[in-house]
């Protein structure tokens, strides 16, 4: 691997040479995958975690939502100090934490030890997913940013896919501890490979804000707390004690935000018109993706009487459609102006989730299989463009607080989904697929309506951007 030894401090202005941009990228890639990965394989893994260590289900849910929420609450903070002391060495030490929490979560000895293991594995993950389109931008030139940003749409949608899979190939042979130790020969070959070759930045060396990091613990922590526990039957009054916390806290975040003049919440940003359409649209189609993601697979099984492994592969056309179109989409934003691509995969998405109301009607699974198919394509479509936009919108300097807040849309607006469909199937006395999708299809259309309007916008001069 030539030139991969030589450790260079140059700070490069668009993008860093080849190979080395090759193995920054390959750094990066690895990572996304180990991260995703953990956040799915678990969801198989669960029921042989709770016979093994003798507790009820619902609390063996907990090693899933630790790691869930410590991804949350730690996004923006680890984003805000990426940019104060360099990404570089964010990710490092993520990807290092990530490698440890691994080897501890391997080692449980009971679940409450699996549990707060989760919760450093969580904060590693958080450093990875927070500063790693921030990354990108400093591999890549601009002018090819785009394609950046597709392959990590192609990962992310490629380890989804291959992550009931794989667990459940290594829970036939193996224990549930081999689902972490996995981790280990991966994080090693990260830290070696972006110890070489990932870009030095320059730090704005801004103070690091304790206090607005614990209201973003609160506001955020809150918030997708008391909406991960609509639906399951919580107690009410906690549920409105998480929206009361998250509510009070997020009202002096954002004043204490509004007088910094890097804010860890980066509101500065959202007053820039094309990334704050960026990020409402991420959260409303992310939202959609949530509800048909959730509910679709009860359906199969619980209302078609379908087998897992044939549910399993009924959901698999979605993501391996995004995997094959999101690096197509994003090539494209390079060429021409991703503005357009935007509005055009998020209408095909809602097609198709309208598409699979119609679909259950027909016998066979072609008509599934095509609508599920058209979803995932229409997605990868909006994804890799959309974040494009929303990263080349926002100074270069800022592509920390930029990157922080592009993750922290996808997962609030995924936590959302969650809460509508448990809503969505806890109300109803019956299975309603078509009122399900056509909230799925309503959310995916309002983000289709944000794509088009910043177009109608950036065409008509109503605002201007550099992309």
């Amino acid at each position: 691997m030539p030139g991969l030894f030589r450790i260079s401090t140059e700070i490069y202005p668009d993008g860093l040479p080849k190979p080395r941009r090759f193995y920054a990228s390959l750094a990066i890639l690895v990572t996304i995958m180990m991260a995703v990965l953990d956040g799915t394989i678990m969801n198989v893994a669960l029921p042989t975690i709770a016979n093994d260590q003798g507790v009820s289900p619902a609390h063996a849910i907990w090693v899933v939502t630790a790691y869930q929420l410590s991804i949350v609450v730690a996004l923006l903070p680890l984003s805000a100090l990426g940019e104060a002391i360099g990404f570089r060495k964010i990710n490092l030490v993520g990807v290092g934490l990530f490698g440890v929490s691994s080897a501890l979560c391997a080692m449980a000895p009971n679940i409450e030890f699996l549990t707060a293991a989760r919760v450093l594995q969580g904060l590693g993950a958080a450093a990875i997913m927070s500063i790693n389109p921030a990354l990108m931008r400093h591999i890549f030139p601009q002018a090819k940013l785009g394609m950046a940003i597709g392959w990590i749409a192609m990962t992310v949608s490629v380890s989804a896919a291959a992550g009931p899979t794989i667990a459940s190939a290594i829970l036939a042979v193996g224990t549930w501890h081999w689902l972490f130790l996995i981790n280990l020969p991966l994080s090693v070959l990260a830290i070696v490979i972006g110890f070489f070759s990932l870009p030095f930045t320059e730090p704005s060396r801004a103070r690091f804000d304790y206090i607005s990091a614990i209201l973003n613990v609160l506001a955020f922590g809150g918030l997708v707390a008391a909406l991960g526990n609509i639906g399951i039957e919580s107690d009410p009054v906690l549920i409105a004690a998480q929206f009361a916390t998250s509510l009070i806290a997020g009202v002096f975040l954002v004043r204490r935000q509004l007088t910094r003049t890097r804010p860890m919440l980066p509101l500065d940003l959202l007053r820039l018109p094309v990334f704050a359409c960026s990020i409402a649209a991420s959260v409303t189609g992310f939202c959609a993706l949530m509800i048909a993601f959730v509910t679709l697979p009860f359906y199969f099984h619980d209302v078609l009487g379908y087998s897992p492994t044939l549910t399993g592969l009924l959901m698999t056309p979605w993501p391996v459609a995004a995997a094959i179109i999101a690096p197509l989409a994003g090539k494209l934003s390079d060429a021409y102006s991703p503005v357009h691509l935007t509005g055009v995969g998020m209408g095909l998405f809602a097609a198709g989730l309208y598409g699979i109301t119609l679909a259950a009607n027909i016998d066979g699974y072609g008509a599934t299989v095509a609508t599920l198919a058209l979803c995932g394509a229409g997605f990868g479509l909006f994804q890799a463009p959309n974040n494009r936009l929303l990263l080349t919108s926002a100074p270069r300097d800022r592509a920390g607080g930029a990157s922080g807040l592009l993750a922290t849309a996808r997962l609030t607006g995924q936590s959302i989904g969650a809460a509508l469909a448990a809503i969505l199937i806890g109300t109803s006395g019956t299975f309603d697929l078509q009122t399900i999708l056509w909230v799925a299809s309503g959310s995916a259309v309002l983000a289709a309506l944000i794509c088009e309007g910043r177009r109608h916008a950036l065409r008509t001069g109503l605002i201007a951007a550099n992309v």
